[in-house]
């Protein structure tokens, strides 16, 4: 198997689950074509990094595979903050108010010479608390926001200072819905007769 990644938290939810992949990350074009929402953008990028380490470096019969992660709200794509400013300004657009994180993902595997694939996307609400410019100034200063889609990880400060609920999978705002992953892959692998 292969994990077209190199997330370390993504690395690390595939082991805690049991498997032990090869880690080949993908390198694609991730630009949003016009008029795509970001629920399209993120299974397209899954789909694209899956099908091009498949086609570059899996072995016949070997699944491959690839996930990507956004933030969105109101339908805006929220990608990794440029800087402080950046992020602050993502941190106050989700003061108080409900964003969706969704993670794409993607199975293939060449068998004797035709792909088989299957792909989805995993859809989970967050709710921030309404936050005051001290509580964001020293998130912002603690660097946590800085690698992370939305300036925010759930897994750190920021999911139990910022986040008031969570209605969908926690493991999906970490960046890999393993449960769903992990039957996925059970049904790829070993379809019903």
């Amino acid at each position: 198997m292969i994990l077209a990644s190199q997330s370390p938290r993504r690395i690390e939810l595939m082991r805690e689950a049991g498997y032990d992949p090869r880690i080949i990350p993908a390198d694609i074009d991730e630009t949003p074509r016009e008029g795509e929402t970001p629920f399209e953008l993120v299974e397209r990028l899954a789909v694209s990094k899956a099908r091009a380490v498949a086609a570059a470096q899996a072995h016949p019969g070997e699944t491959v595979v690839a996930a990507d992660t956004i933030v969105a709200i109101d339908g805006e794509l929220l990608g990794k903050p440029a800087d402080e400013g950046d992020a602050r300004a993502m941190l106050e657009h989700l003061s108080g108010r409900t964003h969706q994180v969704a993670t794409g993902v993607c199975l293939v595997r060449n068998d004797g010479g035709r792909r088989v694939e299957r792909s989805f996307v995993e859809i989970t609400d967050v709710e921030f608390y309404p936050l005051s410019d001290e509580r964001i100034a020293a998130y912002v200063a603690s660097g946590e926001p800085m690698d992370k889609a939305g300036a925010y990880g759930i897994q750190g400060v920021g999911g139990r200072m910022l986040v008031r609920r969570i209605d969908g999978d926690f493991y999906n705002v970490v960046g890999l819905p393993i449960a769903r992953v992990a039957r996925e892959i059970e049904a790829f692998e070993h379809p019903a007769s």
